[in-house]
């Protein structure tokens, strides 16, 4: 896992979404209460990677969109896995997942893992190490 630091792209933190931002932010402590976890597991589960957190304004933080309801998405760990297994930093990973695509039915792979395509995504990920 790394910590990556914020690209001048993303720099703006909570801000508006670009075309590869979230559009929303969870910090560490709001992932703990969400998930009725430690923070220590939280940050586990970052090591981990179930799931994706990078530093925006100082902060590391998760989109929000990765952890539905009371759970993280069920297919992301996978996902990341594959990613960092390819290669991917933490900030990579994160411009993959949130990359404008109009063949996914979500738009985006994040999007899309949330749904019933959320295997395709997998695929696409996998892909990306040959």
């Amino acid at each position: 896992m790394t910590d990556s630091v914020p690209s001048d792209q993303a720099a703006s933190g909570a801000g508006p979404a670009g075309p590869t931002d979230p559009a929303g932010w969870l910090t560490l402590p709001d992932v703990a209460e969400r998930l009725d976890l430690s923070i220590s597991k939280v940050h586990q589960m970052i090591r981990d990677r179930e799931l994706l957190a990078v530093r925006r304004d100082g902060v590391r933080r998760i989109p929000t969109d990765l952890v539905a309801n009371r759970t993280v998405l069920k297919h992301l760990p996978g996902v990341l896995t594959l990613l960092t297994d390819a290669g991917y930093d933490d900030e990579a990973a994160l411009r993959w997942l949130y990359e404008p695509d109009d063949t996914l039915s979500g738009g985006t792979p994040a999007a899309t893992l949330g749904g019933d395509h959320a295997r395709e995504v997998k695929r696409r990920a996998q892909a990306l190490g040959f």
